[in-house]
């Protein structure tokens, strides 16, 4: 409902700030789920705003390598569609080049594996018959989506305020948000206080300002890009045009012609050209040109403004230097000249319409939702674009009402987009603003595999990174830390175990060394190191210690001093937030450890907010210097540097102590991660460097050697040990992923009802190692398993197993098809692939090489 001329109400229970494409979608769906009492307010007037949703041309493209970000985006197709507010024209993104041509490929690969409609590669002449003003001699071919096409953006949000039952007032600035014990209660605007208990910043481009008016740091980078239209064509004067009264009687801030011309619908498939950041599509008679063909024009976002009489805030004057000169660092050709030879009916067009429109990045690229940390009761629901709106507002209502994150009544995988995931230093303005810069610039180019920044490096890195140095460690970053691949001291190994090392061409290898197979094999065989520095100690103290991680952990963690428990944290869902170990220091104070990266902010954060006033909860990011210490000759060395009892008998498997390392206080825990005989040693930050040493001195003769994270992924996935955000998330349960032995159905925990329902219903599909038939080949992620014909899953993660001398595959197949011996076929860069579905572990099934 629209109330713009209304009063303001005094409270509401939830407030949305932004009535853009993300934030009605959210009001939306927060209705649809029967959420009362919903207030949206706008700094513009409904339903043109102002924002970039007004300014934006609506071209959907459905395909992403990221499977949510091509669930949300056919989610919201067939949302609008039903909505009468989409255009199903289709989209072609052609190829003017051979790389791009592979690319194309892999588009319809992941397009396959995630579900959407008939993908297909185009010949030239196939293209030019959908899009006839194509000079065909300038591509390859193109992948066609038939189910892409546009979306009406006004209409889009008009449909929204009126099927939605919040209230809507536009003409509403937000001037500061009131934080109240560590939790939102009021949202001041120029009109009113607003007081509420829950409240979603929706505002995209002025997101960080937002955030701001809380106290909060959150990376949300402005950037401008480029589109025209052109006067209408001879080319199209058969096609109606109905500019002129398609904003008739509709408040607009500043030039209305750019509202005009995007109320025009396409008539023909929508195109684009990445290989020159381009895309396209038709306004009735008229071609829309777009361009990302320019250097980054970065806009502060402290500063981004409001509507004025002459212009909208989210627009800015087109700059013809950036259409007509090639300002791109990695683009050969200016947007013009590019568009001229692919669309030869438009060089000498004028154009009619013309804009430097704004919309944001964040440092990874992809949106940030979900609860802060920093404020109880304060989401986010930023950095998404019109193609994912509509999915992402169901997810961020259904997380809001249910607590558990959905998509079509489907747990979806949130540690991508979760607005907790950044580290420390990310909110930093410099910083963000860089990297949305660096993400404008790659967001039509090809990104190969394991790309690694060369900006802002050196953020976050171990007491033993100039050890590491030393030994020609290839650092790549990781949530801001530095953590090795792989060393080119190891070099001597290849030739050692070049035998069982096979080579790797085409795309999967590129940034890929033969040294981390030679490092994996070396452990297996002798004693490394690996720098577990950038790994996650949690520490939990009090009288309610135990109780509340009872309620918190899957597994009963009711465990005595010295005892190490491995259990799961999940959502209210049943869906996997972590995976954690949980240590016994004494009967008030346990350690759980879990994985670097978004780890702490996301997982710690979730601990610490559900602790009671009994229990202290401190998640110490980067307080300690950890060594995995793996290998046959692990025991031989660490019992040469300490006077603890070290033997099998002493310090049994998934066991702990505090114990010296030479002069150094270490927690040790007897777990192993790559499947070998070993120990994590944990020791404060300023031991590092010593604990290092000393472990190194003493195993020269057995021929100790750093590894790195290249190793460590082809070892856990020869044992089939999941790794959180890779192959279990909280879009999976315990007994998909192959954990129900992680759950003890006899304590109360948080997501217990969600696994026993996915009990009674029975799970659908589960997590399932395969490996190749006739090929050493590493797969890439994202990639369609068949069977029978059909697509039946993707390839969740991949790697070549060095031990047992087979290329390794795990998804989530049906369970129709998870036995061992079943035959599969996997697609991958062109190629189809024979492979049989196997029993796991892959490596040591009897794990005697763990407990001996």
């Amino acid at each position: 409902m629209n109330t713009s001329d209304s009063i303001l109400p005094s409270r509401s229970q939830t407030v949305i700030i932004g009535a853009g494409a993300v934030g009605c979608s959210v009001a939306y769906h927060l209705s649809e789920l029967g959420a009362e009492d919903v207030t949206v307010v706008d700094q513009g007037p409904l339903p043109v705003t102002g924002g970039s949703s007004v300014h934006a041309p609506g071209i959907m493209f459905q395909t992403s390598p990221s499977k949510l970000q091509t669930k949300t985006a056919h989610y919201t197709s067939r949302l609008l569609s039903d909505a009468g507010v989409y255009d199903e024209v289709g989209g072609i993104e052609v190829a003017r080049s051979e790389d791009r041509m592979d690319f194309l490929r892999r588009r319809v690969e992941w397009a396959t594996s995630y579900g959407l409609p008939e993908p297909q590669l185009l010949s030239p002449q196939e293209v030019t018959e959908y899009l006839p003003l194509i000079n065909e001699d300038e591509i390859l071919g193109g992948y066609y989506s038939p189910t892409d096409g546009r979306v009406d953006g006004i209409a889009a949000l008009q449909w929204y305020i009126e099927q939605s039952e919040a209230d809507f007032y536009g003409d509403t600035e937000v001037i500061d948000l009131t934080v109240t014990d560590g939790r939102i209660t009021a949202v001041e605007t120029d009109r009113g206080r607003i007081q509420c208990d829950r409240c979603v910043i929706a505002t995209n481009n002025w997101g960080y300002q937002t955030a701001q008016l809380a106290d909060v740091d959150l990376p949300i980078a402005p950037v401008e890009h480029q589109y025209v239209v052109t006067e209408p064509m001879a080319e199209l004067a058969t096609t109606e045009s109905n500019i002129g009264a398609n904003t008739e009687g509709l408040e607009i801030p500043g030039n209305r012609d750019i509202q005009e011309h995007m109320s025009e619908g396409p008539n023909r498939p929508v195109g684009r050209d990445q290989d020159n950041s381009l895309y396209f599509r038709t306004h009735g008679d008229a071609i829309g040109l777009g361009s990302y063909n320019h250097e980054t024009l970065s806009v502060n976002p402290q500063s981004m403004g409001t509507n004025t009489e002459d212009s909208q805030a989210s627009v800015r004057g087109f700059t013809r230097e950036h259409w007509e000169e090639p300002t791109h660092p990695n683009r050969e050709k200016s947007a013009k000249q590019a568009f001229d030879e692919l669309l030869p009916a438009t060089a000498d067009a004028e154009y009619a319409a013309t804009e430097n429109g704004i919309f944001v990045f964040t440092p990874d690229g992809m949106p940030a939702v979900g609860p802060t940390a920093e404020v109880d009761g304060l989401w986010s629901a930023l950095a998404i674009w019109w193609t994912h709106s509509g999915g992402y507002g169901r997810i961020v209502a259904e997380w809001m009402e249910n607590g558990v994150p959905r998509l079509d009544d489907t747990l979806v995988d949130t540690s991508g987009i979760h607005v907790r995931r950044f580290a420390p230093h990310v909110g930093e303005p410099e910083y963000f603003v860089d990297k949305g810069a660096k993400r404008y610039q790659q967001v039509y180019s090809i990104v190969e595999p394991r790309w690694q920044p060369s900006e802002h490096r050196g953020l976050r890195t171990s007491p033993f990174s100039h050890k590491q140095a030393e030994l020609g460690a290839e650092f790549y970053q990781s949530g801001g830390w530095e953590t090795s691949q792989w060393y080119d001291s190891n070099t001597d190994l290849v030739a050692e175990y070049d035998e069982a090392i096979p080579e790797q061409d085409g795309w999967e290898s590129i940034n890929r060394s033969p040294i981390t197979g030679a490092e994996h094999l070396h452990t297996r065989n002798a004693v490394s190191m690996f720098d577990m520095t950038s790994f996650s100690s949690i520490m939990v103290e009090g009288v309610d210690a135990e109780s509340y991680l009872q309620r918190m952990c899957s597994n009963d963690v009711a465990v005595d001093p010295g005892d190490v428990r491995y259990s799961l944290l999940l959502n209210e869902g049943g869906g996997i937030l972590a995976d954690i170990t949980v240590v016994g220091l004494d009967d008030e104070q346990y350690m759980v450890t879990t994985g670097g990266g978004s780890s702490p902010g996301v997982h710690g954060t979730w601990l610490r907010e559900h602790a009671p006033e009994t229990v202290s909860v401190h998640v110490e990011e980067g307080a300690k210097s950890t060594i995995g210490l793996w290998g046959p000759q692990s025991r031989l060395l660490l019992q040469r540097v300490t006077d603890a009892d070290v033997s099998n008998d002493g310090f049994p498997y998934f066991s702990a102590k505090q114990m010296y390392v030479g002069e150094v206080p270490v927690t040790a825990l007897r777990v192993s991660y790559v499947g070998e005989l070993g120990w994590e040693l944990w020791a404060p930050v300023e031991y590092g460097e010593r604990l290092w040493e000393t472990l190194w001195e003493a195993g020269q003769d057995l021929d100790v050697r750093p590894m790195g994270a290249g190793a460590l992924e082809s070892m856990r996935l020869e044992k089939g040990y999941a790794l959180w955000g890779t192959d279990i998330d909280t879009g999976a349960t315990p007994d998909a992923a192959g954990l129900s032995f992680a759950v003890d159905l006899e304590t109360d925990f948080i997501g217990k009802e969600g696994v026993q329902a996915d009990r009674r219903e029975g799970i659908d599909s589960i997590l399932t190692p395969i490996t190749l038939d006739n090929s050493t080949d590493i797969l890439s992620s994202g990639r369609p398993i068949h069977g029978g014909g059909d697509a039946i899953g993707y390839v969740q993660a991949a790697d070549f197993g060095y031990s047992i001398g087979e290329s390794i595959v795990y998804a989530y197949l049906p369970t129709a098809y998870a036995d061992a011996g079943t035959n599969v076929q996997i697609q991958c860069e062109g190629e189809s692939y024979e492979a049989t579905v196997r029993d796991e572990p892959l490596f040591d099934q009897e794990r005697e090489k763990i407990i001996r």
